[in-house]
């Protein structure tokens, strides 16, 4: 038994067993070989090996590489020692070569290579490991964790260990695998709730319901009326106030430089948007909101003594997460406290390697307990009205908004963004006011539900993480298949390669062949 640290605990050994290092018990290593001489192999490089459950996603050929890699033979373990804390673990069940961040274990030694598989997989051992490495991007050193000390049972119960890991462990993927269907079936229906909402579908009863197909008292195109001469009001307003504010008087005709909002973008085809259900209206982000900005480009760090900055990982499965706050490394020199984020601020990300995660949206549904600011890779757009900013979200965050996002997106060296402009002409479905309160209610209601189940098939997982990980130290420990005494202990094992180890170190080692020699031999 080991504890964190990979210490053996005071207990008796199983019969048979011995306790050793890691290094006495095998020996890393094969020659390099040249991706020409292994036409129709497999390469295997780090992203073809599954973290934490030593199996292989995929391959390349070989000879598609430009550079050398390191050989091995099925029944050799493959280790990868870059960032060890993945816990990279695969058993070679084919001949090929493999990438230089591979440790590779020769199917030698005292333990075999299905045992020594589940054996560099257990949380013991990497544990081990990643306490022995430091910095961005860390290795692990053989010369380090081949210290780590193991229980080595006979030769016949690491077979019978295996074999026993093996059904258990095919047992308990299938239950996995079943988890994650679940959990992939409700990812889709959650997308499914979403568009419904958008697009009308969600509340078709309650129209029904409600206006009994008739239109509603303020249908969306009144509506939108409604909310462009607001916007326009609120931008008077703002406008007045700034030249109060610097004691000058608004010049002569100041209200012809409203700048009106961009209507809905079209369709690439030029098609017609979609027809919508009765009492809605198509508008465009621009028409519903009367703000919208980038945020700061000053540098924040943990700990610093400016204002809270949200960035991009505060914006998470399309809420707020505050649990990783930066702050401004300065004052922001913000004067006037309605600039910072308030509820109804919808935070949009504009920029990042991954087009998946471009224009995922956060609400900010309630006030911040201090002045709070937002980073230069977010866009904040601010609606006319809580209800609207509510709408928004539910459409950025739906099939309709992400396809837009990503057909409208531009791509430079690796980088996807979306600009304010482009969002600004995104097209909106607009029902009216008391169908977003429906659709609203209707929502958090099926999204509640499928966030509950999301928990449960979290938990089964987690058990099922922490099941794996008891199987393999009970195995360690000699619990998990009886021992036998008709087995060779392993200690005789140990000492046998020990003894044939200092009997190939003594034999001389044979001299270099001279040039003399050789022509010697030539003639």
């Amino acid at each position: 038994m080991t504890n964190s640290n990979g210490h053996h605990k005071a207990c008796p050994l199983p019969a048979g067993w011995a306790a050793c290092s890691l290094a006495d018990a095998v020996t890393p290593g094969r020659p390099r070989g040249n991706p020409a001489d292994f036409v129709g192999q497999p390469f295997i490089g780090l992203e073809h090996i599954e973290a934490h459950t030593t199996r292989m996603l995929g391959f390349v050929r070989a000879e598609t590489m430009r550079s050398s890699g390191v050989q091995f033979s099925a029944g050799d373990v493959l280790y990868g020692r870059m960032r060890p804390y993945l816990n990279k673990v695969w058993l070679a069940d084919r001949d090929g070569l493999c990438s230089g961040e591979f440790i590779v274990f020769p199917k030698t030694g005292a333990l075999r290579g299905a045992f020594l598989k589940y054996r560099l997989n257990a949380q013991d051992f990497v544990s081990f490991t990643d306490h022995a490495t430091t910095g961005d991007r860390p290795r692990a050193d053989f010369a380090d964790f081949g210290k780590f000390p193991v229980l080595v049972p006979p030769l016949a119960e690491q077979t019978r260990i295996a074999d026993r890991i093996d059904e258990l462990f095919t047992d308990l993927a299938a239950g996995v695998a079943a988890l994650t269907r679940v959990k992939r079936n409700l990812s889709r229906y959650r997308a499914a709730v979403l568009h419904a909402a958008v697009t009308g579908r969600l509340t078709e009863a309650w129209r029904k319901q409600h206006w009994g197909g008739g239109p509603p008292d303020e249908p969306g195109p009144k509506l939108l009326e409604r909310i462009l001469a607001e916007r326009r009001r609120q931008w008077e307003e703002r406008t007045r106030a700034k030249y109060e504010k610097a004691g000058k008087q608004p010049p002569k005709n100041w209200r012809d430089r409203y700048p009106e909002p961009s209507p809905p973008k079209l369709p690439a085809d030029g098609s017609p948007l979609p027809e919508l259900p009765g009492g809605w209206c198509w508008a465009s982000v621009d028409q519903l909101i009367w703000d919208g900005c980038y945020g700061t480009s000053v540098r924040c760090d943990y700990g610093a003594s400016g204002e809270p900055v949200l960035r991009i990982p505060n914006i998470a499965k399309g809420e707020l997460d505050l649990e990783d706050i930066k702050n401004a490394t300065s004052t922001l020199g913000i004067d006037d406290d309605a600039e910072f984020l308030a509820p109804g601020d919808l935070l949009v990300c504009r920029t990042n390697g991954s087009i998946r995660l471009i224009g995922k949206a956060a609400l900010v549904r309630s006030a911040f307990a201090q002045p709070t600011y937002f980073a230069s890779y977010l866009i904040r757009l601010r609606a006319i009205d809580m209800a609207l900013a509510t709408h928004l979200h539910l459409t950025f965050t739906s099939a309709h908004g992400r396809a837009f996002i990503e057909a409208n997106a531009a791509s430079s060296a690796g980088q996807h963004n979306v600009s304010m402009t482009t969002l600004q002409q995104m097209p909106v479905a607009v029902p009216p006011v008391p169908e977003q309160s429906a659709i609203v209610e209707a929502v958090n209601e099926k999204l509640s539900q499928i966030d509950g189940l999301e928990a449960e098939i979290e938990r089964g997982l987690a058990r099922a993480s922490r099941l794996r990980q008891s199987i393999l130290k009970a195995a360690f420990e000699g619990r998990l298949v009886p021992q036998d005494p008709a087995d060779e202990p392993a200690s005789v094992l140990l000492e046998r390669i020990r003894a044939e180890a200092a009997a190939q170190a003594s034999k001389p080692k044979p001299k270099p062949r001279t040039k003399t020699s050789r022509k010697a031999v030539a003639r």
